[in-house]
């Protein structure tokens, strides 16, 4: 009878993590940069199966990473940090130059074309509760144009 109710107290509490987002990531890439520069961008298209948000990234590649997002405000480009990009089910996003990314930011090494990078990206469901997703970015050239055709 014990062992009985182990599997089902264990099996509730695997509950809120059956109902988390399921995410699909596609075209993860980042920037390459050059000796000295501490800054750079990740991109990416995010797919959610359910309403969810994108809410952190890390990467071991920077001491900080921040989800960002461009707008043009009196004829000039600002850039601003944002807590989440929202997820709507079904509807992919793009994180791309110009728009939503991530800003990897203190980067410790040149990031060098044909390398990849390891994000960790952080997703929260409409009832808050939040899983993990390991990416794998490769870098591009820094003169890479935005997307692969």
């Amino acid at each position: 009878m014990k062992s009985r109710f182990r599997i089902a107290a264990f099996a509730l509490a695997l509950l809120p993590f059956a109902a988390q987002a399921d995410v699909s990531v596609s075209d993860a890439w980042v920037r390459g940069t050059v000796p000295g520069q501490k800054v750079t961008g990740a991109f990416m298209q995010i797919t959610s199966a359910t309403d969810a948000s994108l809410v952190a990234v890390t990467s071991p590649v920077a001491k900080v990473a921040e989800i960002h997002t461009m707008s043009h405000e009196g004829g000039v480009m600002k850039m601003r940090r944002v807590e989440a990009i929202a997820l709507p089910a079904g509807k992919p996003v793009e994180l791309g130059p110009g728009g939503y990314h991530v800003m990897l930011m203190d980067v410790g090494q040149p990031l060098k074309e044909g390398e990849t990078v390891p994000l960790t990206l952080t997703f929260a469901d409409k009832a808050g509760n939040r899983t993990t997703q390991a990416v794998s970015a490769t870098v591009r050239a820094l003169a890479a144009p935005a997307h692969k055709h």
